[in-house]
C-alpha cells in the first residue's frame, strides 16, 4: 500500500513537472497566432482568430531564410570539424606519447577555463588583421577554436581507456596510424562522438555573442539575430515577436524531438565509459 501510494505520488510530481515545463512553450506558440490587442485583451485564453500572418511576417522581418542558412552552415561545418579534430587529437594525446604530449594537451585543456567575455577584445583584434573579419571562414575557424577544448579534453581521457593491444596489432599489420586512426578509432569511439555533437550543435544554433564580434555584415549572421531585429520599435508587436521566438526555438526542439534516443544512448554510454 506504501509502494503504491509512493509511486503514485511520484507520478503526480513527474506530471505537474512535465506541466510546468511545456505550458511555457504551449502558451508561446498559442500567443503567436493572437494580433497584439487580442493578446492584450485575453493573454492566456486560445486566440479567437488564428493570425498565421504573424509568421510571414516574422520570416520577412526576421530575414530567417538567410540566417537559418547561416546557422545551419555555421552548425554543420564546425560539429564535423570539431569531431574530427578532437578525435584526431585525442588519439595523438592518448597512444602517440612523446615529451611534448603533456604540455600540448594542457595547452587544449585550459582552454576550456577561458571565457567568451575574456577573448572578445583580442579575438576581434586579430580577426581584423587576419582579414578574417566579416567572413564565414572566420566565423567556421573561432567557432571550432571553441569547441576544441572540452572535445579534445573529451576524446583523449576516452581514448585512453582503449587497449594499447588493439593499435599495436594493427601497427604490426602494417596500418598507418591514418588508416588505425580512420578504420579502428572512429568505430570505437562513437559514444563519445555522440556526446560531444550534443554538446556542440545546440552551443553553435544558440551562439549569439561571438557572431556579433566577428561580422557586421547582415547577411553572415545567424538565427539568434535575427530574433533580436523583433527589439526596439517591434517589442510591443507581440504577435509577430512571438512568432519570430518560435521560429527561432523550432529547430532545436524537433532536433531533440528526432534525435531522443540517440542522444539518451550517447550520454549514458559516454557517461558509463567515463
Amino acid at each position: 500500500m506504501a509502494r503504491a501510494v509512493a509511486k503514485g505520488l511520484a507520478y503526480l510530481g513527474l506530471g505537474a513537472f512535465a506541466v510546468m515545463t511545456t505550458y511555457p512553450i504551449v502558451w508561446l506558440v498559442m500567443s503567436s497566432f493572437k494580433t497584439t490587442q487580442a493578446f492584450q485583451l485575453d493573454r492566456l485564453g486560445l486566440p479567437r482568430r488564428w493570425m498565421v500572418d504573424n509568421y510571414v511576417q516574422a520570416w520577412r522581418i526576421g530575414q530567417f531564410d538567410v540566417l537559418m542558412g547561416n546557422s545551419l552552415l555555421y552548425t554543420a561545418v564546425s560539429t564535423a570539424a570539431i569531431v574530427v579534430l578532437s578525435v584526431a587529437a585525442g588519439f595523438a594525446f592518448a597512444k602517440l606519447r612523446s615529451r611534448a604530449t603533456p604540455l600540448l594537451y594542457g595547452g587544449f585543456v585550459i582552454g576550456i577555463l577561458l571565457t567568451i567575455q575574456s577573448i572578445m577584445v583580442p579575438l576581434f583584434l586579430m580577426a581584423t588583421r587576419t582579414h578574417l573579419y566579416n567572413t564565414r571562414l572566420g566565423v567556421l575557424m573561432v567557432y571550432t577554436a571553441m569547441g576544441l577544448p572540452m572535445g579534445v579534453y573529451l576524446c583523449t581521457e576516452y581514448i585512453k581507456g582503449l587497449p594499447d593491444s588493439v593499435i599495436e596489432s594493427a601497427r604490426l599489420d602494417g596500418a598507418g596510424y591514418l588508416t588505425i586512426l580512420w578504420r579502428i578509432v572512429f568505430p570505437m569511439v562513437r559514444p563519445v562522438v555522440t556526446t560531444l555533437a550534443i554538446v556542440t550543435i545546440p552551443g553553435v544554433w544558440n551562439e549569439f555573442m561571438l557572431i556579433n564580434v566577428l561580422v557586421s555584415d547582415n547577411a553572415l549572421k545567424s538565427l539568434p539575430v535575427g530574433i533580436l531585429r523583433f527589439s526596439g520599435a517591434l517589442s510591443s508587436d507581440y504577435g509577430k515577436q512571438f512568432a519570430g521566438l518560435v521560429i527561432g526555438m523550432l529547430p532545436m526542439v524537433v532536433f531533440y524531438l528526432l534525435l531522443r534516443n540517440q542522444l539518451t544512448k550517447g550520454v549514458v554510454a559516454g557517461a558509463v565509459k567515463g
